[in-house]
């Protein structure tokens, strides 16, 4: 039977954390030759600009031997009107795997619905799990354990919130979030969560800050809202800088899962500081895609 990884939850605690395990061991052995994906080819249809999802998984797909085969959301026959279902099973007749970047999750959803492949969700406007696999694995190279661990998420309660929540509940870590009013993560992602580990939503970014392992932010507009210098007003005291650094632990790391907004919810200061692990955890992104395919592609 396939599996799909559209969301964190798509997997349970076992294998979410077999998943890291295994990505860390990709990461020690990179230089050598392992190609389980030989023979099989990867469809990847970016409908959202992408730097490290799109390249990681270019690059993990070739290295693991297979054939990743770029799908311009132009060039397909959605964009003339082929119906989601019609293109999932012809695709399905000639590919091993979909990774797909889209807007609205019920589009994944559905293309999931009928795929006879496995699909990842490369990013959609409710989760980014890919991103969160990448963010706990850096968690746990940086700080041994999760068990313990309290990550304060600065910022909207958006895509990676989710995401992050629900990776949070499987490893058992604890998380607090710091968003404006009417900002708050997907509740659904936030009940299911506290069934498993400690889940706090707050206005105050310092109470949020006090005493963290983890400092994370992401931007304040996600694609799709440059412009909303309203929303950019009612962010402007949820930014990680000098002052919120101050009031996590003294060994601290700071987490974007990038691009960031230099400047916005993230000073030059803090990005580029020695706590930072931003290029650790871009890096990851790499390691936690061959393991993603791996699980999914040789079951």
């Amino acid at each position: 039977m396939k599996r799909d990884y559209l969301r964190v939850f798509d997997l349970d605690r076992e294998e979410f954390l077999s998943l890291i395990e295994k990505a860390r061991e990709l990461k020690i052995n990179r230089n050598i030759s392992y190609c389980p994906l030989i023979g099989k080819s990867i469809g990847m249809i970016f409908e959202k600009p992408s730097t490290r999802t799109r390249v990681s998984f270019e690059v993990a797909i070739y290295q693991m031997g297979g054939h990743p085969v770029y799908l311009s959301p132009r060039e397909l026959q959605l964009s003339r009107g082929e119906t989601i279902k019609d293109t999932a099973l012809v695709l399905s007749r000639y590919l091993d795997a979909l990774v797909v970047r889209t807007f609205e999750h019920e589009k994944i959803e559905e293309l999931a619905k009928w795929a006879t492949i496995p699909v990842i969700n490369a990013l959609t406007d409710l989760h980014h799990p890919c991103q969160a696999m990448a963010d706990t694995l850096t968690i746990f190279e940086k700080k041994g354990k999760f068990e313990g661990i309290k990550i304060a998420y600065v910022g909207d309660g958006n895509n990676v919130a989710n995401s992050l929540i629900e990776a949070a509940a499987l490893t058992g870590a604890n998380i607090t979030v710091a968003t404006p009013s009417g900002y708050e993560p997907h509740k659904e992602s936030i009940e299911r969560a506290k069934k498993f580990t400690e889940v706090t939503i707050i206005n105050n970014p310092f109470d949020a800050a006090d005493d963290a392992d983890v400092l994370y932010t992401d931007v304040w507009l996600s694609m799709g809202e440059e412009g909303n210098e309203d929303k950019k007003r009612k962010f402007k005291d949820f930014q990680i800088n000098r002052d919120l650094l101050k009031k996590a632990k003294a060994d601290a790391i700071v987490m974007h899962c990038l691009p960031a907004h230099r400047g916005e919810e993230i000073t030059d200061e803090v990005l580029d500081g020695h706590q930072s692990v931003v290029l650790d955890q871009a890096e990851n992104r790499l390691h936690t895609s061959k393991a993603i395919l791996e699980f999914l592609l040789t079951q």
